[in-house]
């Protein structure tokens, strides 16, 4: 059943508009609002004429697109103050631009090997396989590509990207991200799919979509069906507020999560949308009640424009713990910011380890409770020198595969020499090397 405001924005959109047309998605992304004019007249809402300016300012430097059905999650009555309206809508302080923001904050075009390719971690990448979302959330941090209707990856494109994952066999785990991977047709979609499913070292493939969120019907029967296929697919979707899970939205998720396929939320922390622990914590438990797993909650990233949703990373360790021990484990989601230049996700935690000796750790509980926990009293050194033959250990491993060690990991391996990580433009040794 649709709701009275979804009624009454169908009618205004198309006056033989029904329940049918309503839930066809591509009906909602021929529909979607683009403009400031279309937006007051399904609303009610009416801008002043400065506030048309600065808008309409905004929207020459970052489009406009919302589906008529996350228009209608709108509180027209307060929606100064609505959620759903501040991550849909633009607001002149995205043209503020500080000088720690960048268009390209995590270096994803930086350590691109091939087109739509962005390879960060040893064993998985980025596939940006679309350019165009359905919704173009005013927090993204790829506003410089997202909107860019005049670069959409064609085939041939595509299949460079598709290539350099078939001869880099350390990569066991592809993400197809955009934009939003979504938009693209079934058949189109599917093809991508089959073309990395049948490379050997790929295990799995995860799609990153906001569809569950903000159009929910393009998760359709045939669509599910055709996934299946493909197995083990993950799919990771985008809620940030509680009032984003809808009846709508949990028929989606049942749907992928009865087809097999697991599911995650990945959440931005945003100013004045969910930076409370209340709202946080009753978001965690509407998604597991629907099958999805909390995954990342992140810090808002230091993308343009992007200065009036961040919240000090304090606000994010305080819902931390507001849901660690108060809530089940699987409900609390890892706590991460992506670090600028391309550091990664680096997560961050409540400090629970208090001291350490010898022999003992002293630990914190959620409730402020101080333990002791004892170490073993004989531990004898492992010493790893890479001569598995030799080893006591059962490494029945069959398909692991090593890779070399990097960062802290290598300054604990047995087996490398490496005794410090430099920074490259180190000054004390640069200055050594000038002397010498």
């Amino acid at each position: 059943m649709l709701t009275v405001q979804q009624k009454n924005i169908a009618e205004k959109i198309e006056n033989n508009a029904n329940r049918r047309l309503w839930r066809d998605w591509k009906w909602q992304l021929k529909h979607s609002i683009q403009d400031i004019q279309t937006f007051e007249r399904l609303t009610g809402i009416q801008f002043t004429e400065m506030e048309r300016l600065e808008i309409q300012e905004t929207l020459a430097r970052f489009p406009l697109s919302i589906t008529p059905y996350y228009l209608s999650l709108i509180e027209t009555g307060d929606y100064k103050n609505d959620p759903i309206f501040k991550q849909s809508f633009p607001s002149v302080n995205e043209l503020t631009i500080q000088k720690c923001e960048t268009a390209d904050p995590l270096h994803e075009d930086h350590d691109s090997p091939a087109p739509g390719i962005t390879h960060r971690y040893p064993d998985r990448v980025l596939f940006h396989i679309s350019n165009v979302c359905s919704m173009y959330c005013r927090h993204c941090t790829r506003k410089r590509k997202v909107g860019d209707k005049d670069f959409i990856p064609d085939r041939e494109t595509l299949m460079q990207g598709v290539e350099y994952i078939r001869n880099t066999p350390q990569i066991r785990d592809v993400l197809l991200s955009g934009g939003d991977p979504l938009m693209l047709s079934d058949d189109y979609l599917e093809w991508i799919l089959k073309e990395i499913s049948c490379i050997a070292h790929v295990e799995v493939i995860r799609i990153g979509s906001r569809m569950p969120v903000v159009l929910p019907y393009r998760i359709t029967d045939k669509l599910v069906e055709m996934l299946k296929k493909y197995h083990p697919v993950w799919l990771n979707t985008h809620f940030n507020h509680p009032r984003e899970l809808t009846d709508s939205s949990r028929e989606a998720l049942k749907k992928l999560a009865d087809a097999g396929i697991p599911l995650g939320n990945q959440s931005v922390l945003l100013r004045d949308v969910n930076d409370c622990p209340r709202i946080m914590r009753s978001l965690v438990h509407k998604l597991v009640a629907n099958r999805v797993r909390p995954y990342y909650l992140y810090q808002c990233d230091l993308s343009e424009g992007l200065s009036h949703f961040r919240t000090p990373v304090g606000k994010g360790v305080e819902i931390l713990e507001s849901l660690i021990g108060h809530t089940s484990g699987f409900s609390v989601p890892t706590y991460v910011i992506d670090a600028p230049g391309g550091g990664g996700k680096i997560p961050i935690m409540p400090n629970y380890l208090i001291s350490w000796s010898a022999n003992k750790v002293v630990l914190r509980n959620y409730e402020g409770v101080i333990s002791v926990y004892h170490e073993p009293e004989a531990y004898p050194a492992t010493y790893c020198d890479r001569q598995c033959d030799g080893c006591h250990l059962q490494l029945k491993l069959d398909d692991a595969i090593e890779t070399q060690a990097i960062g802290i990991e290598q300054l604990l391996a047995d087996w490398d020499e490496v005794s410090s990580l430099i920074p490259a433009d180190n000054a004390r040794l640069e200055r050594r090397e000038e002397e010498e």
